[in-house]
């Protein structure tokens, strides 16, 4: 596979606080990879980095091949790269094709409009300002913006922040034809089924250090965990009699831990069958990548990020396309 993003070693320090100690995570090209971790983890100083808005204090950093912190290497990069940042506006008076097109006119290839408001969902909205917008509409322009120049990588910081559910699932829709068309995209969010939805790739970063990576099926040992089997507890039944090791005994109900869950049902039903009594409630779950999430960043959220200078991450343009 061909790496899109490479970090090694990466450290960023604001005085004596240093936020980013020693990252590494690469990004294959094509994929969406989600960077995870609490707010003060040092998310937000590694994605600016890696966008070209801070340097860095040590460590090696390659984006679609280039050193975003050399200079030399800014107009290339630019024209490589979609931003949808957190807080981002569009020009208010302007339409949302107007926005569209001015901001197409800053890159050399960029993909038609129409075609870009189609993507996000904008098609009614086309004719109507910047102002007018409700703020889901609002981020789906931000969204358009951010891939009207067709980017070989997107940054999605929070992209879904506000939105209702449906236009959540609408959101996702876009990002993956996004990645089938090619596209990489760095993903930050803060909803763990997002993460679950979207996410090819995971990396956790808590306290400055990456805790964990793996898919959302394997993170931090998620797939290998022991399962929960939950059931009511059949009338006229003691806990000893189950014949499963009890995890815990609550009124009624009872939960046992199990790495084998298939051969643990089956000797479950089997009793229950065997008993003529039903199994309530019947229940079988492995640990959700919240529950891993939370786990991983539970001991590692007592040394934040340090209060950078005050930065404002505006959307750069690469210089307008003569061609």
């Amino acid at each position: 596979m061909v790496t899109a993003v490479a970090v090694t070693g990466l450290r960023k320090s604001y005085g004596e606080r240093e936020a980013v100690r020693g990252v590494d995570f690469t990004v294959e090209q094509g994929e969406v990879f989600a960077l995870l971790g609490p707010n003060g983890a040092g998310k937000t100083t590694t994605l600016e980095i890696l966008e070209g808005f801070r340097a860095r204090d040590g460590g090696h950093v390659e984006v679609l091949g280039h050193d975003p912190g050399d200079p030399a290497h800014g107009r290339v990069l630019r024209e490589q790269i979609g931003l949808v940042l957190q807080n981002m506006t569009a020009e208010p008076y302007l339409t949302v094709r107007e926005s569209v097109l001015r901001h197409a006119g800053y890159y050399a290839r960029p993909r038609p409009a129409d075609e870009v408001i189609a993507l996000v969902g904008l098609e009614e909205q086309a004719g109507s300002r910047a102002k007018d917008l409700s703020g889901g509409q609002q981020r789906r322009l931000d969204l358009a913006l951010g891939v009207v120049g067709d980017p070989r990588l997107l940054f999605l910081d929070e992209p879904t922040t506000g939105f209702d559910p449906e236009a959540r699932r609408a959101a996702w829709d876009v990002v993956r034809r996004l990645r089938d068309g090619g596209t990489t995209i760095v993903l930050t969010t803060h909803y763990m089924d997002e993460a679950q939805a979207l996410a090819d790739s995971v990396a956790v970063i808590a306290g400055g250090r990456i805790v964990s990576t793996g898919t959302p099926a394997t993170l931090g040992g998620r797939d290998s965990a022991g399962s929960r089997i939950s059931f009511t507890l059949p009338p006229g039944t003691e806990p000893a009699d189950v014949p499963l090791p009890l995890d815990t005994v609550a009124p009624g109900r009872v939960t046992a831990v199990v790495t084998e869950p298939t051969a643990a049902l089956h000797r479950l039903t089997g009793w229950a069958l065997e008993r003529g009594t039903p199994l309530a409630g019947l229940t079988v779950e492995r640990p959700t990548l919240e529950d891993v999430y939370l786990d991983l960043t539970a001991t590692r959220d007592d040394e934040p990020e340090a209060a950078a200078p005050v930065r404002p991450r505006r959307r750069r343009r690469p210089e307008r396309s003569r061609a």
